[in-house]
């Protein structure tokens, strides 16, 4: 909470002012219909792709909640300029209508979930699309998005080199899962709607299995850890240097 750590947030805001209209609307058409929103860079070369999933001040179908409100740090961070310098990528950020993970009409239950599903769908068919390095494919997200990000992980496990995840909400993936995927975990000590024990223990599963996640727990935060989280200045740097092992 230092006037300089908190400089960093209100620079940010500033300066990424205007970087959402940088993104062309689309829609990746199914069974049922996902619009998105993506950037793409200034480049012909092989490059990462980042796709963010947006917490649920996002849901719907208009196309724009993904880049607004608190949804402004997960999707505009890669766009800075100093960083398409240093790493030029795509990014990605589809809306859902009915949150990421699977839930039965009730509650949330085990499985791939079809807001995760889709998204999914839409990395592979970028990959069909544009010149993306495959070795080099992120995600992240917060919240409800978070929690996204934990079940492709489950259910995904061989297609991403890295995640960063804030907050993440509960879900039936206790982040044991492709303990190899390296991980940036973030969440606000004080959150009060997403529990910061769901965090915490996923970290702890994710050692107890082999993993070796980066774990930053932001004291008196609340649940808007988002604004520290994806103003870490070592983050972009982490996050692309990130590659899928074996390959």
């Amino acid at each position: 909470m230092s006037s300089e750590r908190l400089a960093l947030i209100e620079e940010f805001k500033r300066r990424s002012a205007g970087l959402e209209r940088s993104f062309e609307a689309r829609v990746h058409k199914g069974d049922w219909n996902m619009p998105y929103r993506l950037f793409r860079p200034a480049t012909s070369s092989r490059v990462p792709l980042v796709m963010y999933l947006h917490g649920s001040g996002g849901l719907g179908t208009d196309n724009e909640k993904p880049l607004g409100l608190g949804n402004i740090f997960g999707s505009r961070v890669w766009l800075m300029p100093e960083n398409q310098r240093r790493f030029p990528c795509y990014v990605v950020a589809p809306q859902t209508d009915r949150g990421w993970v699977r839930d039965d009409g009730v509650k949330i239950v085990p499985g791939f979930g079809d807001g995760a599903k889709k998204a999914a769908e839409i990395v592979e068919s970028l990959c069909h699309e544009f010149p993306i390095d495959r070795h080099r494919i992120y995600v992240t997200g917060q919240s409800m998005g978070g929690g996204g990000a934990w079940n492709l992980l489950t259910y995904r496990p061989h297609v991403f080199a890295g995640a960063a995840i804030c907050c993440g909400s509960v879900t039936p993936d206790d982040g044991s899962s492709s303990p190899a995927t390296p991980v940036w975990c973030f969440h606000g000590g004080a959150d009060k709607t997403v529990p910061v024990g769901e965090s915490r223990n996923r970290m702890a599963n994710r050692r107890r299995v082999g993993g070796h996640p980066i774990y930053t727990e932001y004291a008196g935060v609340d649940h808007n850890s988002w604004e520290w989280a994806y103003t870490e200045p070592e983050l972009p740097k982490w996050l692309f240097g990130q590659r899928l092992r074996g390959n």
